[in-house]
């Protein structure tokens, strides 16, 4: 049994106090002090961890206000408070020990747009694709590009100045901003603008708090403009936060944004967002450039930014190498397919863009002109090839932008980490920089991977380290003051891209001790009492000179390396996460992840029960429980009501919102497999408290209605009974409980014709001639309650020529794996595997209806066998390949408006899957569309549980209702997953075909 895990870092009497008269007040947003919701506030896509002692979830300016406004109260002097987006920096910007404001779970409104005036004002939790999507209909964009575009909140992009790819020509963040409405630290609102000298005089005039920040940030402007011009690089990503080279525009105009943008929460907090629009591009080209190495394609930058290209980046090997096991490569390896390509070490993207066409094509050609004369030559390009369509551009820029989480994904205990990646110097120099940075890390013995920026001179490096290891945690200062000094000896920074976050402890270095304590002024100015993100950047001229130093914070590491080796790597999906958020992605037609888009909440995304499950190991081995042994014994306590006093419950209200849809095992750059991590968490979770009765109903209800089908009439009757569905929903806690096939599949099958096998006798059925034969199995979800279905699927192979042998039906265990009976999961797939092996042994394709059936003998069963030879393919994998290598001419079924609507596994397990389905009905004459959809909110079992059905619904409406209700006239949508199936009938009264099907009530 595992023990109860009673380990929290305590809430201070203050805060606690603070929480209770916040409640009291006219505060509207929610407030978290579980433990496992300031775990998930504790990391960002750093290396650091700091438990805060509150989460607030503002939904209003008028609640940012009240909650400071309290905090100004003498009582809550000691309290701190730190704004927080995206949850994405790569510095810690966002972690703190004091209270966490996080502005994205429900101040993310796009409040207005006007596009005569060409402007937009959002809310800060907005994110970047989001406003995107909203206003690409006419022609505009925000101009900054981030490559964690679907999930940074333009707060966010603020708080850092945010700048990415073409920032060339479109610059930060702040050349965009037009009016930043903020609150200061007494709870005052201020609607900031540009101002002319009039406004701006009156305005210092004035003796509350934003009057004297205007006094005094002009005084210091006006005073230290000639050292400002010395002191600072010409470098566009040289200053962001606090910048007073840009207090004074060129129109002369003072702006305070310029100040505020950069500054990391550490003035005020950022409410309202009022940004500049900017034109689209109508046409776009990108050349691919291979390389080598990766010094060519740094040298190669220097020549290629002549072409006044829009964007110029670079990817070395190590990335290209990872991105071939990830899904985008199914996108993109066409562009890595010529010979020689094998030997490529690096590309440069290189794009044009613009709204003359003649122009574009014009550059275009011109560069690809002089990358001709140069194939061949040291230091060259070794070949290039070209990207046109919308569609190759957006995943080549894909590959680019998961970089970092691929490079979290690298084999080994060392893995690439944020620390010194995004240093900028200027573009001339980057080379010779890159030169001696490698030498650096080469001196420690250390892999890494390198992309970015080329034409701006920003790169990113990650070096490859292992910080549960001590001695490569004390190389994070080693490397890092190594590298401030090359920067410095090249006339860069440290932080061109990403922030300055824990690193504020060098600002004194680059900015030199006047200008320094003119920032400390600013900062006194704005928070004269040191309570918005303290420890950051710098600290009021007033208090001691005291930030935080990189090397004296808390890192991930430090928990991390109280788990026990063997239980690291049998975990280690969930200690490898590197919380790059990809999870976090607005799309709500995104697969990943259905719970986090329908609750908002981060503790039910990948990273949020990754990082839940990394705290319970370590709690388990600290309660010297020991990890890795089945542990027979079932749980026999009550499961109490709420979470307080065992860490365990808060894991499991994490965990039990999951809905097993497997996405993010192959979405997540890391690959981090929740639904596994799941089912180990409930296999050992349930040897302390009593398993619930619909659990195992649904792990061994395969085995159950199995057993029902020859008297399908009699449970059909059972479930009809009227008291029979309020007592499954409240004794139980099932709903809708699905019908039994009457008849059978069995009885549909022997009518058609069709022969069913009893059993499987490798030895009578070789004496046949099998040559044409194709196995079919029978599964649990749609040969059971969608009997006309199976059959229908079946027959389409008797109409086009095949020979349908239906085998017997074999146990799958999907619901036990899912619930986590693992070792009923084990028995259960090892019985399977011996009758599909055999099944294999008669040399003929093995062809599974359902997704999420079929994938589990390729995914989990090899998880968890030792062996598992035979191959089952879906319907579409095997007919995409066969069809084509046929003799015999298919029969044309004439014209139909039919579009597919994936299962959400089969779409991020096999990517190529709604390709391979449009060339099965291409094969017969039919075009077929693929719908880009998220989850249906079925998944399996999980709708039909009481507790999840709300769930369940608003995850149907958010994608799935709407691509159904927006269909035209004669639009036949056909459906993968009979859980997909189960969900429209469910909630639309419609009944949606199998793709297969479909086709073969066209064909019969």
């Amino acid at each position: 049994m595992i023990p109860q895990l009673t380990e929290q870092e305590a809430l201070s009497p203050i805060v606690l106090s603070f929480i209770e008269a916040l409640q009291q007040s006219e505060f509207t947003g929610d407030v978290d002090t579980h433990y496992g919701g300031r775990l998930i506030a504790s990391t960002d896509n750093s290396i650091y961890q700091v438990t805060p002692q509150a989460v607030l979830f503002p939904r209003s300016q008028a609640d940012v206000r009240t909650l400071l406004t309290l905090a100004n109260q003498p009582e809550y002097a000691s309290l701190t408070f730190t704004p927080r987006g995206g949850g994405t920096g790569t510095n810690g910007q966002s972690l703190t020990e004091g209270v966490v404001v996080d502005l994205s779970r429900h101040m993310n409104q796009i409040l207005e747009v006007n596009y005569d005036e060409g402007w937009a004002r959002v809310e800060p939790g907005v994110v970047l694709d989001q406003l995107n999507a909203h206003i690409k209909s006419h022609g505009v964009f925000f101009a900054p590009e981030l490559s964690p575009s679907n999930r940074a909140t333009i707060g966010g992009m603020v708080s850092t100045d945010a700048s990415g790819k073409g920032s060339r020509i479109y610059g930060k963040t702040s050349n965009h901003i037009l009016a930043l409405d903020i609150v200061l630290t007494d709870g005052s609102a201020w609607h900031s603008v540009p101002l002319d000298a009039e406004t701006l005089k009156e305005i210092k005039s004035g003796d509350d708090v934003i009057h004297r920040i205007h006094r005094g940030i002009d005084d210091i402007g006006t005073a230290k403009q000639e050292l400002i011009k010395e002191s600072f690089p010409k470098l566009t990503r040289f200053l962001t936060g606090y910048n007073l080279a840009h207090v004074y525009g060129q129109d002369g105009q003072f702006n305070l944004n310029a100040i505020l943008s950069g500054s990391e929460g550490t003035l005020a907090f950022v409410t309202g967002i009022k940004v500049k629009l900017t034109p689209l591009p109508t046409v776009k080209r990108l050349i691919v450039a291979k390389y080598l190495s990766f010094d060519d394609s740094l040298r190669a930058a220097n020549i290629l930014v002549q072409a006044d290209p829009a964007a110029i980046e670079t990817v070395d090997d190590t990335i290209v190498t990872l991105a071939r096991q990830d899904v985008v490569w199914d996108r993109v390896g066409k562009f890595f397919s010529q010979p020689g390509d094998e030997q490529v070490k690096s590309i440069n993207l290189i794009e044009f863009a613009g709204n003359d066409a003649d122009t574009v094509e014009s550059q275009t050609k011109a560069l690809c002109a002089q990358l001709d004369a140069l194939i061949g030559q040291d230091h060259e390009a070794v070949g290039y090839q070209l990207a046109v369509s919308d569609a190759d551009i957006a995943s080549l820029w894909e590959l680019r932008s998961k970089g970092v989480g691929l490079l979290g994904n690298a084999e080994g205990n060392r893995r690439p980490i944020p620390f010194v990646e995004d240093t900028v110097v200027p573009p001339e120099h980057l080379a010779a920089y890159i030169k001696e940075f490698r030498q650096v890390l080469d001196q420690h013995g250390l892999e890494y991977g390198m992309f970015g920026h080329v034409d701006v001179g920003c790169l990113h490096v990650r070096p490859a380290l292992d910080l549960r290891d001590e001695d490569d945690e004390k190389l994070i200062r080693i490397i890092t003051d190594a590298v401030k000094n090359l920067v410095l000896k090249y006339g860069g920074v440290v932080w061109g891209e990403h922030g300055k976050g824990l690193r504020g402890e060098y600002m004194p270095e680059f900015f030199g001790p006047e200008l320094y304590g003119d920032l400390r002024r600013i900062k006194q100015l704005f928070d004269p009492a040191n309570k918005l993100n303290p420890g950051k950047l710098v600290t009021p001229i007033d208090h001691p000179d005291q930030v935080k130093k990189l090397d004296n914070v808390p890192l991930r590491g430090h928990r991390d390396r109280q788990i026990p080796a063997a239980v690291r790597e049998d975990f280690d999906v969930s200690i490898h996460c590197n919380g790059n958020g990809a999870c976090f992605n607005f799309d709500l037609d995104d697969v990943m992840c259905p719970s986090y888009k329908f609750t908002r909440d981060r503790i039910h995304s990948p990273k949020g029960r990754a990082g839940m499950m990394r705290e319970w190991l370590r709690q388990l081995t600290r309660a010297d429980y020991k990890l890795g042994t089945e542990d027979d014994q079932v749980g026999r306590l009550a499961r109490p009501e709420t979470p307080e006093g065992d860490f365990s419950l808060e894991v499991f209200e994490a965990m039990d919102g999951c809905l097993s849809c497997k996405a993010c095992t192959s979405m997540c750059p890391i690959k981090v497999d929740i639904p596994d991590l799941k089912a180990k968490f409930l296999d050992r979770f349930y040897t302390r408290y009593q398993r619930p009765l619909k659990d195992k109903l649904i792990a061994f209800g395969e085995r159950t209605h199995h057993r029902m089908l020859s008297v399908p009439f009699l449970y059909n009757a059972g479930v009809k009974l009227p008291f029979y569905e309020r007592l499954m929903r409240e004794a139980v806690g099932l709903v809708d409980t699905p019908l039994l096939s009457s008849p059978n599949y069995q009885t549909r099958l022997a009518k058609a014709g069709v022969e069913v096998l009893t059993e499987i006798e490798p030895s009578s059925l070789r004496a046949r001639d099998l040559s044409n034969a194709v196995f079919i199995l029978p599964d649990a979800i749609t040969s059971f309650y969608e009997a006309g279905t199976f059959v229908d699927c079946v027959l389409f192979f008797k109409h086009i020529g095949y020979e349908p042998i239906v085998a017997p039906f074999i146990e799958n265990g999907k619901g036990q794996h899912v619930k986590g009976f693992l070792q009923a999961f084990r028995q259960t797939a090892s019985q399977a595997a011996r009758q599909l092996n055999a099944l294999s042994s008669l040399g003929r394709p093995i062809i599974g209806i359902d997704p999420a059936i079929t994938l589990t003998y390729r995914e989990e069963y090899r998880m968890y066998l030792d062996r598992q030879e035979a191959e089952v393919w879906l319907a579409q994998e095997w007919l995409s390949n066969e069809l084509p290598r046929r003799e015999a001419p298919l029969p044309q079924v004439g014209q139909a408006d039919v579009a597919l609507l994936g299962h959400c596994g089969e779409k991020t397990s096999i990517q190529a899957s709604g390709r391979q389905w449009q060339a099965v009905y291409k094969a017969f004459g039919l075009e077929l569309e693929v719908v880009k959809a998220g989850c249906c909110g079925m998944a399996g079992a999980f709708g039909y549980e009481a507790a999840h059905y709300e769930e369940s619904k608003g995850i149907y409406e958010q994608s799935w209702k709407p691509k159904l209700s927006a269909a035209g006239p004669g639009r036949q949508f056909v459906a993968t997953g009979a859980s997909c199936r189960s969900q429209v009938q469910r909630f639309e009264g419609v009944e949606l075909a199998h793709p297969l099907q479909f086709l073969s009530r066209l064909l019969g």
